[in-house]
């Protein structure tokens, strides 16, 4: 039975993040593959997190957001 916890551990997206570049767009059955990858996610959970960052980076590149604003080391 899958999960219905939405929240998603710094784990968890780091396993996300490598199940995304070993199942790339067309692999067959490509949400359910990251699911397992992932573990205690379903194959919808992981579709919508998906959905959700790739919304982020659009908002990111087209400026919605602004650039944060790191300190120099003096370097």
């Amino acid at each position: 039975m899958a999960s219905s916890n939405t929240s998603w551990t710094r784990q968890e997206n780091k396993l996300f993040e490598r199940a995304l570049a070993i199942y790339d767009q067309d692999t067959p059955d490509r949400w359910h593959n990251v699911a397992r990858a992932v573990g205690g996610k379903s194959a919808e959970e992981v579709r919508r997190h998906y959905e959700l960052l790739i919304r982020d980076v659009k908002d990111i590149d087209s400026g919605r957001y602004p650039l944060p604003t790191y300190r120099s080391n003096g370097n």
